[in-house]
């Protein structure tokens, strides 16, 4: 069976508002690509589960990791930088929890929103 389309374009309305919402959104693709890129990592998803049971010191972090602090520390840097995690200071000790804005929601804030916005209006509930 052929799955390729013999026309060129068989909804042009519905690609041409494709169109037109990818283009509004082209401004904040690089935000959100970073944000999801975050999760692009398996020490990152760690990080985050493990916070999930309370805040933790960046050599607790990195013993669970097995890496050296500094590389803990890079790890942690770039999910606060997306706004995953706060960090605070105690003395010579540097803490991390999750931030509270609760990331695993927003993510599915996030997903619902992409989802929600990639199908244009004729083909919603079709998919």
């Amino acid at each position: 069976m052929d799955e390729v389309c013999k026309q060129s374009c068989f909804h042009p309305a519905t690609v041409e508002t494709v169109r037109e919402r990818l283009a509004e959104d082209e401004r904040q693709a690089p935000d959100a690509a970073a944000w999801f890129k975050t999760l692009g990592s398996p020490r990152r998803l760690t990080i985050l589960r493990a916070l999930r049971h309370g805040e933790l010191c960046v050599c607790d972090i990195a013993v669970l990791l097995g890496l050296s602090t500094g590389a803990t520390s890079q790890q942690l840097k770039q999910l606060r930088d997306q706004g995953w995690l706060s960090m605070r200071n105690d003395g010579r000790m540097v803490y991390y929890r999750l931030h509270e804005g609760a990331p695993f929601a927003r993510l599915e804030v996030e997903l619902a929103r992409l989802a929600a916005e990639s199908l244009p209006p004729t083909l919603e509930g079709s998919a």
